[in-house]
């Protein structure tokens, strides 16, 4: 199908899996992933409607941004403290901070563009060695720290990637124990946690994480069609 018509059938099923749990398709945000997908592409995503994009890599970032219609870029996989200062300018969001020293350099960066950076804090919920974030028991003294010393980092709530599962079902406990997470530290008062997005769910799962607490889905393959990895493009 093209891309107009994808977007349509995330959407659909986007409201439908809202519904289920009181809620409508507006409440979910979608942030449509690029990650290896050209301009043209990303250009036709945008004029059927989609208002976020997101992006794995920083050198992706880079080199597509000038060449992209308006939008709100994330930055939505792995960050190298030593990488972001390329994109502090450039995104409306990163989701995938999981350690004091990296939202340290985040304020550092933001401070010197008289910005405040909006992040997400990146839970591990499986606790698969193969994927970054912290655990579930580590997230509350993470988001004290960062409160503590970046000034210029507002926290806007978490993020998780759980296992693929051939069943979307099975993933769904993951999803669950990041929304009792979201639930509790988002009672926090500080200027500079304001919790509004629970970011979960990908193609594969993504209606299982909206009926478990999501109102941020991260959605590429199900727009897109299959990455070509052949493409010499990323860090």
């Amino acid at each position: 199908m093209p891309i107009r018509e994808n977007i349509e059938y995330v959407n659909r099923l986007k409201a439908d899996a809202a519904r289920k749990c009181g809620r409508t398709g507006d409440d979910v945000l979608l942030v449509a992933v690029t990650k290896l997908h050209d301009v043209d592409e990303i250009n036709e995503a945008i004029d059927c409607g989609i208002t976020d994009i997101g992006e794995n890599k920083v050198q992706e970032i880079v080199s597509k941004y000038d060449r992209v219609k308006p939008v709100r870029w994330h930055l939505i996989g792995h960050l190298q403290t030593n990488k972001v200062k390329y994109i502090i300018d450039k995104v409306a969001m990163i989701h995938s901070v999981d350690s004091l020293k990296l939202a340290e350099e985040i304020d550092k960066r933001a401070a010197q563009h008289g910005l405040t950076m909006d992040i997400l804090i990146q839970v591990n919920s499986a606790m698969e060695e193969s994927k970054f974030g912290i655990t579930t028991e580590e997230t509350g003294q993470l988001i004290q720290d960062i409160l503590a010393n970046c000034p210029n980092v507002r926290i806007r709530g978490l993020m998780c990637i759980a296992p693929f599962e051939d069943n979307p079902e099975d993933a769904r406990v993951y999803f669950e124990e990041v929304r009792k997470l979201y639930d509790e530290y988002g009672k926090i008062q500080h200027p500079n946690l304001d919790f509004k997005y629970l970011s979960m769910g990908m193609s594969n799962d993504f209606e299982v994480a909206i009926e478990a607490g999501s109102n941020l889905i991260r959605v590429g393959t199900m727009i897109f069609g299959a990455r070509d990895y052949s493409k010499k493009q990323g860090e």
